[in-house]
């Protein structure tokens, strides 16, 4: 992680904003405003492409927008190493107003290739938003500062997300704007952002030296999974969440484009929902996860999320209704948010930090996304074999039966490495 440069040019906010509360309040802030604007554009994606297309077709799109997410992540990558981190956040935010603005412009009716544009502009928007808030705090905190304080600045994150699907929920139901004018809310509040880390940058917060990216140790992260059977089981286990959470997503769609044949009242509902899926995530990592994981281990907490999607899933197969979606569908993103994320990093406490860092770098920019097109890939599969009639819910609670055969196997190194570990030292 970079170092928090300390200057003083005569102000007297500067002394405050070296205080790591202080300096964690507005990074909260900054993290804040990030994920509530991208539950802004959320919702409204995903109501524009149900309003333009059947949901039959979303596999497609997931395929579209991974492979758009590798080349946008090359070409950002490039654009990194030339201006740095900090002059890279401000033109992206600026390029991200006027996108915004645009679509807005042109959306006057059902227009499916508008529809698909928008929604994978929006997986884009918010992919490259978090990586960059996230670069910036490495420039922000030493190393010791950053893992006291991460837990409440990523809080902001999930708040974010309850605050801004609530207000958008708000907003769709209680004034004329309708499901695109949160277009311009989006906008509006990346503005606020824009100006938020400007105003940052003129206090010399951030580590203002171009920081190379290290694409390419990323890249080279694969390399290493093939020489431990401990690394290759974690990318086994994200795996199979990627595998399974595309068709929990298509299911929970289907319902919703079933459901809600109006736009606005679709854009209304799963802004709500996106409202109770973030505040169920905020509850779960302030209050569930520091309690089980210090009771029960990493194991209990890498089990709760597979469990539970096992479970609701099997009580949507037996009642699929909205209800029985939605509580599938925070059992899988609620989960994932919380209590998973803070149990899978526990996972990279014994291996070495120059590997874990290449390893985690290659799971999270490049494999993450590559596991999600075979997830949709399966779906496309299951669709064309009309020979063959399977239930998507079989297949969803075996790779969930899949992924506990693997947690288990995975902790049983884990305790092994951090057993062999403690016995060196």
């Amino acid at each position: 992680m970079g170092t928090f440069i300390q200057k003083n040019k005569g102000g007297d906010l500067e002394p405050r904003l070296q205080k790591p509360a202080v300096r964690s309040a507005v990074m909260f802030v900054n993290f804040f405003l990030i994920i509530m604007a991208l539950y802004q554009l959320k919702p409204a994606s995903r109501s524009l492409i149900l309003d333009a297309i059947s949901a039959d077709y979303l596999p497609y799109i997931w395929i579209g927008s991974a492979v758009v997410l590798f080349v946008s992540i090359v070409m950002y990558e490039r654009l990194l190493d030339r201006f740095g981190r900090f002059q890279m956040v401000l033109g992206t935010a600026t390029v991200f107003i006027l996108i915004l603005v645009l679509f807005w412009l042109g959306f006057n009716g059902a227009s499916p290739a508008l529809a698909i544009a928008f929604y994978i502009f929006v997986d884009l928007f918010g992919v490259v938003l978090v990586e960059q808030f996230w670069s910036l705090a490495n420039s922000v905190y030493a190393t010791h500062e950053g893992k006291s304080w991460y837990g409440l600045v990523g809080t902001g994150g999930l708040m974010g997300g309850a605050v801004g699907s609530a207000a958008a929920a708000m907003l769709i139901k209680s004034t004329p704007l309708q499901t695109i004018d949160l277009l311009l809310v989006g906008a509006a509040i990346v503005f606020l952002i824009l100006l938020l880390t400007w105003w940052l940058g003129k206090q010399e917060i951030f580590e203002r030296a171009s920081i190379k990216s290290g694409t390419s140790s990323q890249k080279r992260g694969w390399r290493h999974l093939f020489r431990s059977r401990y690394l290759l089981l974690i990318a086994a286990v994200l795996l199979m969440v990627q595998l399974v959470s595309p068709m929990i997503e298509f299911q929970f769609m289907h319902v919703i484009e079933d459901r809600y044949t109006e736009r606005e009242a679709r854009t209304e509902a799963l802004s709500f929902f996106f409202s109770i899926l973030s505040a169920f995530a905020v509850t779960v990592n302030l209050l569930v996860t520091p309690l089980l994981l210090r009771k029960f281990g990493v194991l209990a907490g890498l089990l709760v999320q597979p469990v539970m999607m096992l479970i609701s899933t099997f009580g949507f197969m037996l009642n699929p209704g909205l209800w029985s979606a939605s509580i599938m569908k925070i059992s899988d993103r609620g989960l994932s948010y919380s209590i998973n994320r803070a149990s899978k990093e526990l996972l990279y406490i014994p291996v070495d930090p120059d590997v874990m860092y290449q390893v985690k770098g290659w799971i999270d920019m490049f494999g993450y996304r590559t596991f999600k097109i075979f997830g949709a890939l399966i779906i496309i599969a299951l669709a064309q074999m009309t020979y063959i009639v399977i239930d998507l819910n079989w297949i969803i609670m075996l790779g969930c039966a899949i992924w506990v055969g693997l947690l288990v196997v995975l902790h049983r190194d884990y305790l092994a490495i951090m057993q062999h570990k403690q016995s060196v030292f």
